[in-house]
């Protein structure tokens, strides 16, 4: 479990750390933090990730179209995705898993709920693995 490696995407800081806080407090001590889209593509190119957490609404690059890149990437296609928003709306969720978002959470979120995705997550992707 411990040996997944995160990316955590998001242009706030704050909540940055409160996803990184939530994360290490699950056991996950594997983590790399990126602003946007676009740096996120740099670290995933240099450090690799086994999971990724994004937030939608970024300058640069957002996380939906963070989403679109790693899914038409073939180094990264197969990687677990999981979207932090404030956009809860139906049309928004319907448009995240289209472009194949492994699973949503909306904000504000606890650590229990964020565990409980990222778990849900894991058990579906490492079936298939």
């Amino acid at each position: 479990m411990a040996d997944h490696k995160f990316l955590v995407v998001d242009d706030s800081l704050t909540m940055r750390r409160i996803v990184v806080n939530a994360l290490k407090s699950l056991g996950y001590e594997q983590v790399v933090e990126a602003q946007d889209g676009k740096d996120a593509v740099g670290k995933l190119m240099t450090e690799g990730a086994s999971f990724l957490i994004t937030d939608w609404n970024m300058p640069e690059m957002n996380g939906l179209d963070l989403t679109k890149w790693v899914r038409t990437n073939s180094q990264f296609e197969h990687l677990p995705i999981l979207m932090i928003t404030t956009r809860g709306n139906k049309d928004d969720v319907i448009e995240a898993m289209k472009a194949r978002v492994n699973n949503y959470i909306v904000k504000p979120f606890t650590p229990q709920g964020l565990k409980e995705k990222i778990d849900q997550i894991l058990k579906v992707t490492e079936t298939k693995a």
